[in-house]
């Protein structure tokens, strides 16, 4: 991947081969900003009573999401393995890892998918050129992804972990990270924590490649609301530098919501010691 000296926005349309183009995670919650559920609120606070009642009608599989996640602390992620409360699972990889992986855009050697569920994009990065880790906090996640991808005939190129990411020391550093929908998952207060665990994960020339829809005008969360400023808040204290900032227009429809036009996703390449340096 040529890095730039400075960030472009590039457009960028990779079409499914599935209709179920994106996670049904992130279109409840584009119905959720469609009903313009709390604008004046901030990242991180509870949603009003208004916006509440609207989770709990038009998404509730969300509601019970947060429900678990908020009252049980050490195991809420588990909780809703165990119950099937996982509206952010797509079901299959990641079309734009798909094409990034086909097309050879993707860094060779040692790549780390945290908070991977299912494993999808484990399974679909993995190569002989490169080894993928997935790392999830859920014993049943990591278990079912295990169960999914055990066959497979690149299955001596990734494995599975139940590790809790803020705590996991790896025996080997990463040439890549990819994160779709962890950073969106954990707690605003917890972004610059994340932005420390990745610097010290990555090689020096390592990178991070965020796959992101720009969640906005609600307030709570998982998933909280995140922008392409989020990240680089996060990150530029650790020296890292985006160059690369790619339209990925997907596709999605939210009926219920009567939401018909494209509803951009953005794919943000991040590089580490870059700061001085372009």
């Amino acid at each position: 991947m040529r890095l730039l000296s400075s960030v472009s926005w590039v457009p960028f349309s990779v079409a499914s081969s599935t209709p179920k183009a994106a996670a049904p995670y992130m279109q409840l919650w584009i119905g959720a900003t469609n009903l313009r559920m709390d604008k004046k609120g901030e990242e991180g606070k509870e949603p009003s009573a208004k916006a509440r009642e609207a989770i709990i009608e038009f998404m509730p599989d969300v509601h019970q999401m947060q429900q678990l996640v908020a009252t049980e602390t050490s195991g809420g992620w588990e909780k809703c393995w165990e119950q099937g409360l996982t509206p952010w699972d797509l079901g299959h990889p990641t079309p734009i890892i798909l094409h990034l992986h086909q097309t050879g855009a993707l860094p060779k050697g040692r790549a780390l998918v945290p908070g991977c569920g299912s494993g999808y994009d484990v399974v679909a990065m993995a190569c002989s050129e490169r080894y993928v880790v997935g790392l999830d906090v859920s014993h049943t996640a990591t278990e079912k992804a295990i169960e999914l991808s055990s066959s497979l005939p690149n299955s001596s190129y990734f494995t599975f972990l139940k590790a809790d990411f803020f705590t996991w020391h790896p025996p080997e550093l990463f040439d890549l990270i990819f994160d779709y929908t962890f950073f969106c998952a954990i707690k605003p207060e917890m972004r610059s924590r994340w932005a420390c665990k990745v610097q010290e994960m990555l090689k020096p020339d390592g990178e991070l490649l965020t796959l992101i829809f720009p969640i906005s005008d609600h307030v709570g969360g998982p998933p909280y609301k995140v922008s392409v400023s989020d990240y680089e808040e996060a990150l530029h204290p650790m020296g890292f530098k985006a160059v690369t900032i790619v339209d990925n227009e997907l596709a999605i429809e939210a009926r219920k919501m009567s939401i018909r036009a494209p509803l951009p996703f953005i794919l943000i390449t991040f590089v580490k010691g870059l700061l001085d340096s372009v």
